[in-house]
């Protein structure tokens, strides 16, 4: 018999909001400016789901190189500003949360800054209120199951009744080892006419309206 669902947790960054080619272009970019050449392969597979310090740790790891002083600073900063300029929600989203019936939050590797910024740009807001929870409040992020655990408790929810919406395998990764029911969203941008990784028996769809045939239960029959 299926676990009753009692909270849905929803990565920020790929699912919530189209935002990691965005996130790719900046960094690329930067890193360029220091003589290193990264292409938009090595940041999905490397980057996409993973906090900017483990990000910058594998960095300054694989190409043996010391970022400068100010490196994360000016990169958070370009990006804040390519988001404001271009950063939308992911397709059908909206609609998709007016239509959810179970409680819900944000459990993201982005900064509070950061996340707090992006879901003010797409008017995602108002739908999470206070619910967001960031790689910042626990001592290892994904793919330790750390953040979702977070979540759950502060949810008030055991981790077996939780479902994760993540689109990166990290991601995947830490629902998995939070012992969380995941579905992977691969309707992002960044994910589009890819060959992507599956974890084992693990569901994905890239429509929002698809998470209702995959997870019925979740739908209400008033959509707000």
């Amino acid at each position: 018999m299926t676990t009753k669902i009692e909270l849905v947790i929803f990565d920020c960054d790929g699912v919530l909001i189209d935002s990691e080619g965005l996130s790719a272009d900046v960094l690329i970019g930067a890193l360029s400016d220091l003589g290193l050449t990264v292409d938009f392969d090595y940041f999905c597979t490397n980057f996409v789901g993973r906090s900017f310090p483990t990000v910058a740790r594998d960095i300054r790891t694989t190409f043996d190189v010391a970022l400068p002083e100010g490196f994360e600073q000016n990169y958070r900063r370009d990006l804040l500003a390519k988001f404001a300029q271009d950063l939308l929600p992911t397709e059908g989203v909206a609609g998709m949360l007016g239509a959810l019936k179970t409680p819900y939050c944000v459990a993201t590797s982005s900064s509070p800054a950061r996340v707090s910024n992006s879901l003010n740009i797409v008017k995602l807001a108002h739908y999470f209120g206070e619910d967001v929870f960031t790689a910042s409040e626990v001592k290892h992020g994904k793919p330790a199951p750390d953040l979702f655990l977070h979540a759950a408790a502060r949810m008030g929810v055991d981790p077996a009744h939780c479902l994760v919406i993540e689109d990166s395998l990290p991601g995947v990764e830490a629902a998995i080892a939070a012992n969380m029911r995941v579905l992977r969203y691969t309707g992002g941008a960044h994910l589009a006419k890819r060959v992507l990784k599956h974890a084992d028996d693990v569901p994905s769809f890239d429509r929002w309206p698809d998470l209702f045939e995959l997870a019925p239960d979740l739908l209400s029959a008033t959509p707000k």
